[in-house]
C-alpha cells in the first residue's frame, strides 16, 4: 500500500513539472551560480541588458579567445543561462526556484530525466551489454545444472560401485562442453551474420536446381503423356488392322479389268438360277475350286466369267476380284497342298476331325464369335448352339486354324 502511494505521488509529481520547468532545474543544476551575478546584472535587468550582458562575456569566454582549460564549459553554461533568461516563462521558473530553492532530486522523477536523455544507439548498446551478460550468466548456471546432475548420476549406490565412479564420472564431466566468451552475441552476430552472407550463392544454387527439376518433371510427364497417347493410337490402328484382316470378304464397289468379258445381254433369262452367295466367306475349297474352273474354261472362252460364276454360285464381281487377287499373290494348288499348320487345343478335343465347313457355316460361327466375346461366359457352348451341324470342339478347332492362318500371312507381309 505505502508502494502505492509513493508511486502516485511521483505520478502527480511528474505531472505537475513542466517541460521548461524541468529544463531550468537542470540548468541550475549544472551551472551552480546565480545566472544574475553571472552577467553582473540585477535581477530586474531588462531583455536588452541580458542580451548585451550575453554579448560581452561571449566574446571574453569563447574558446578561441580565452585560455583557460575550462573555456568550453564556461561558454556553453553562459549559453545555457542566457536561454533561460531570454525566455519570460523560463525567467519566472528561476526566479521562483531563486525564492524557494530546488526541489528533491533524489527522487524517482531525477533518474527518469537523466535516462531519457540517452539516445536509441547509447540505449541499445546499454541492452546488448545487459542481454550479453545475462546470456553468458544462465549458460554458466546451465553448465553448473548439469555437471550437478552428472555427479549426482555417477554417485555410487555402495561399495561395488565405487571403483566404477572413480573412472566414470570424470570422463562423462569432461564431455560436458563449457561456456565461452564466443558463444555471446557479440560473436555470434558476426559469425552468423557472415555465415548467412557465404551461404546466399548456395542458396540460389539449391533454389535453381530445384526449380530445374521441377521443370525436368513436368516435362517428363508430358513425354510419357505423349507417348502414352502414341502408344494408344497404335494400339487402336494395329487392332482395325487386325479387325480388316479377319473381316470377311467384301464385294468391291466396281467390276476389275475382268468383269465386263463376255458380260453380254445375250444371256438366258428365263432359266431359274439360285440367287448368288455375295459377301461369303471364301474357303481352301472355294479357292481350289475356283483355280480348276479358271483351268477349265481358259481365256476366250465365251461368257467365261459367268459360266465360273454360276458354277460356284457366286456373283461376277465378287469372282474376278478374287481370281486377281489370287493372281497377283501368285496362289498355286500347291500352296493349296502344303501342309495345315497344325494348333494345339487347350480343350477336350482329342479324336475330333474337321469336317468340311460349308458357306453357310462359316458365316455362323462369324456372326456367334463376334456375339459372344472373350469375356461371355459358356462362351464356345453358345457359338456352339448357333453353328448348324458343329459341336463346341469343332468351333474351337476352325477358330485355332483360321487365327493360325492370319498370323502366318502376317508374318508373310511383314517378311
Amino acid at each position: 500500500m505505502r508502494t502505492i502511494i509513493v508511486f502516485l505521488a511521483l505520478f502527480a509529481t511528474c505531472h505537475c513539472w513542466e517541460n521548461e520547468q524541468l529544463e531550468v532545474f537542470d540548468v541550475v543544476e549544472e551551472v551552480k551560480e546565480n545566472f544574475y551575478q553571472m552577467l553582473n546584472l540585477s535581477n530586474n535587468a531588462t531583455g536588452k541588458e541580458i542580451k548585451s550582458a550575453f554579448r560581452r562575456l561571449s566574446l571574453v569566454l569563447h574558446p578561441d579567445k580565452n585560455p583557460h582549460e575550462d573555456a568550453a564549459m564556461q561558454f556553453r553554461n553562459l549559453v545555457s543561462v542566457y536561454e533561460v533568461l531570454k525566455d519570460e516563462k523560463k525567467r519566472g521558473y528561476y526566479d521562483d526556484v531563486l525564492i524557494n530553492g530546488l526541489p528533491n532530486w533524489k527522487s524517482a522523477m531525477f533518474y527518469y530525466r537523466r535516462v531519457r536523455k540517452i539516445g536509441i544507439l547509447e540505449g541499445a548498446l546499454i541492452i546488448f551489454l545487459i542481454i550479453t551478460v545475462g546470456q553468458y550468466i544462465v549458460a554458466w548456471a546451465v553448465y553448473a545444472e548439469k555437471i550437478y546432475t552428472l555427479d549426482q548420476v555417477a554417485k555410487p549406490k555402495g561399495k561395488k560401485n565405487a571403483k566404477t565412479q572413480s573412472v566414470e564420472a570424470p570422463v562423462v564431466i569432461e564431455t560436458v562442453p563449457k561456456p565461452s566468451v564466443f558463444n555471446t552475441l557479440p560473436f555470434q552476430i558476426p559469425y552468423w551474420s557472415f555465415m548467412f552472407v557465404i551461404s546466399i550463392p548456395s542458396f540460389v544454387l539449391f533454389t535453381k536446381e530445384l526449380v530445374n527439376e521441377k521443370i525436368e518433371e513436368r516435362r517428363e510427364a508430358a513425354a510419357q503423356a505423349l507417348k502414352d497417347e502414341q502408344e494408344e493410337e497404335e494400339a487402336a490402328a494395329e487392332s482395325r488392322t487386325t479387325e480388316k484382316e479377319e473381316k470377311v470378304f467384301e464385294i468391291p464397289e466396281g467390276p476389275t479389268f475382268e468383269a465386263n468379258y463376255g458380260n453380254s445381254n445375250n444371256s438366258d433369262s428365263n432359266s431359274p438360277a439360285p440367287p448368288p452367295v455375295s459377301g461369303g466367306f471364301w474357303s481352301d475349297d472355294d479357292l481350289d475350286e475356283l483355280v480348276q474352273l479358271v483351268k477349265k474354261y481358259p481365256g476366250g472362252t465365251p461368257k467365261r466369267w459367268e459360266v465360273i460364276a454360276q458354277c460356284m454360285n457366286r456373283s461376277v464381281a465378287e469372282v474376278t476380284f478374287m481370281a486377281n487377287r489370287m493372281k497377283a499373290n501368285g496362289y498355286t494348288r500347291q500352296q493349296e497342298e502344303e501342309p495345315v499348320v497344325e494348333v494345339k487345343v487347350k480343350t477336350k478335343t482329342k479324336g475330333v476331325e474337321e469336317t468340311p465347313w460349308s458357306n453357310a457355316q462359316q458365316q455362323a460361327l462369324e456372326d456367334a464369335l463376334r456375339k459372344f466375346g472373350k469375356e461371355a461366359t459358356d462362351r464356345w457352348e453358345r457359338i456352339a448352339e448357333l453353328v448348324p451341324d458343329k459341336s463346341k470342339e469343332e468351333c474351337m478347332i476352325r477358330y485355332k486354324r483360321l487365327v493360325a492362318e492370319v498370323k502366318k500371312k502376317k508374318e508373310k507381309k511383314e517378311e
